[in-house]
């Protein structure tokens, strides 16, 4: 299954190749950029479902995502699971829900993600989630880039593990070598 996840990202256009800043400050040769998938509603309905097979069994109750990318993805796992989807957005250092989402009181909480790298966006929803009493009965993401399966103190899922290469800037041999360093996001900007 793993090697229909590269396909979806491949076809999309998906794994770009370069000199990449990435949210975490890390350097990398390689960037996922999930939005070329996310962009594809059957892409993200076939990602997704893998996620909601993996968890079906679970009792899940809300799917809660970071912003941005983990807003469709947690909208269209809790659409397959047929429960309630929620999204923590960044407020200051951390992440809270806001909108007026709730949930009950030890509600079983699927988080949800794009891209791991280092896990800060899926551990600021999980502060997020424990804030407003709920119980994270799993983490998934689409993309591990993770070189260890990580711990997040609840059953990890990946729909494909890339272990990617990322270099802190101060060790960073793209930088060394003098390759332009790219923000990907919207503008895929050169950074100054």
């Amino acid at each position: 299954m793993t090697e229909n996840v590269e396909a979806i990202f491949e076809k999309a256009g998906a794994v770009l190749k370069g000199h990449f800043l990435l949210t975490s400050g890390l350097h990398s040769p390689v960037y996922w950029e999930k939005f070329r998938v996310l962009q594809f509603p059957r892409f993200t309905e076939q990602l997704c479902t893998m996620i909601a097979q993996r968890f079906a069994k679970d009792n899940v109750q809300v799917v809660a995502g970071p912003t941005t990318g983990g807003v469709i993805l947690a909208h269209e796992v809790a659409r397959q699971l047929g429960v309630q989807s929620i999204y923590a957005e960044k407020e200051g250092s951390e992440r809270l829900f806001r909108r007026g989402f709730s949930i009950e009181s030890n509600a079983r909480v699927l988080v949800v993600d794009d891209v791991l790298t280092t896990g800060g966006s899926v551990r600021e929803v999980l502060g997020a989630v424990n804030k407003i009493s709920g119980k994270v009965i799993g983490v998934a993401v689409l993309i591990d880039r993770t070189n260890q399966p990580p711990d997040f103190g609840a059953p990890f899922f990946a729909c494909h593990h890339a272990a990617t290469i990322t270099y802190t800037p101060e060790k960073c041999p793209l930088c060394a070598a003098g390759l332009p360093l790219v923000k990907p996001g919207s503008s895929q900007q050169p950074v100054k």
